[in-house]
């Protein structure tokens, strides 16, 4: 690009929107600074512009591990449901969001620590999960078995109307009564 076609801080988020809507995956700052030929930080700062323009459009920056995707807003969801007949096929069971609600809060996860949690067998689950694209699988442990470690995906994010993992409401665990007598059971 050469130093006349370099976007000036006023274009930089027209550009890094159009950049976004060609783009299949979700984009890292590093890579817009490259083709942009501009630094990270005006990257960035374009992006936090960008997202302000948005907010009373139809479309969001959606951030997840690092990278950049534009999506559609979240308040559109069933509009959008209807307008691509996906509503049938967008409802999940509630051993599905709890089995959800467990990998996002303690990803990775691996399925025993899963079925841990809620007690029961979640193979099923996980099937439909991976299925859908709302959790993958992201390595091994180094445990016994090696078991698969699963978390979620951008698909997970856009499916609850979230930018990031920093959205998902704080994890309330309920209060134990004689709490030091249960913490020192647990130690012993």
């Amino acid at each position: 690009m050469s130093e006349s076609e370099n976007p000036t801080s006023l274009d930089i988020p027209t550009a890094l929107e159009a950049l976004l809507f060609v783009s299949a995956e979700p984009v890292a700052p590093s890579q817009f600074a490259t083709v942009l030929e501009i630094s990270t930080s005006a990257v960035e700062q374009g992006l936090k512009q960008l997202e302000a323009e948005l907010q009373t459009r139809g479309l969001r920056l959606q951030r997840h591990g690092g990278r950049i995707q534009l999506t559609t807003a979240p308040e559109m969801a069933e509009t959008i449901e209807r307008f691509l007949g996906l509503e049938a096929t967008s409802r999940l069971s509630q051993a599905a969001l709890e089995t959800l609600a467990i990998v996002a809060y303690q990803q990775p996860a691996t399925r025993p620590q899963i079925e841990a949690v809620r007690g029961v067998s979640s193979d099923g689950v996980m099937k439909s999960l991976l299925g859908k694209g709302l959790i993958l699988e992201v390595g091994r442990t180094e445990g016994p078995g090696r078991p698969i470690l699963y978390s979620t995906t951008p698909d997970f994010l856009q499916h609850f109307g979230l930018n990031s993992l920093m959205d998902l409401p704080p994890l309330n665990m309920p209060e134990v009564e004689n709490g030091d007598n249960h913490n020192e059971a647990l130690k012993g």
